[in-house]
């Protein structure tokens, strides 16, 4: 965690409502030891020993939120394994977000002119 993300407000929200335009390239040994973590059960990695691991807890995925004509769109780019390890607890799993704010234009750096597209999902 940044400076400058750490006065950015979490929230918890639905795997089902954020999107993910940018498809992931996964080490599924990771996404396990992330699973058992949110099972209660964590594991040390390469990256990560015991000792800093909150059982049951991930740390947040930042989340780029837009809020158009009274709806919220969420966003995200980064975070792949962790969202896999969501996903295998299932679509209704409730995801630890670090909220950043942001407008169509803006995710326009990322996704060019596909970003229209996106809102139109809904």
């Amino acid at each position: 965690m940044s400076l400058q993300t750490s006065l950015l407000k979490l929230a918890y929200i639905p795997l089902n409502e954020i999107r993910r335009p940018i498809p992931p390239v996964l080490d599924h040994d990771k996404i396990n030891l992330m699973v058992s973590t949110l099972n209660g059960v964590p594991t040390a990695s390469a990256t990560c020993e015991v000792g800093d691991i909150v059982a049951g807890e991930l740390p947040p995925i930042d989340v780029f939120k837009v809020r158009e004509h009274g709806k919220n769109y969420y966003f995200a780019f980064g975070g792949c394994h962790r969202f896999q390890a969501y996903e295998r607890l299932g679509p209704e799993s409730l995801v630890k977000c670090r909220i950043l704010p942001a407008t169509r234009d803006s995710l326009k750096v990322y996704l060019g002119g596909s970003v229209d597209a996106m809102f139109e999902l809904s």
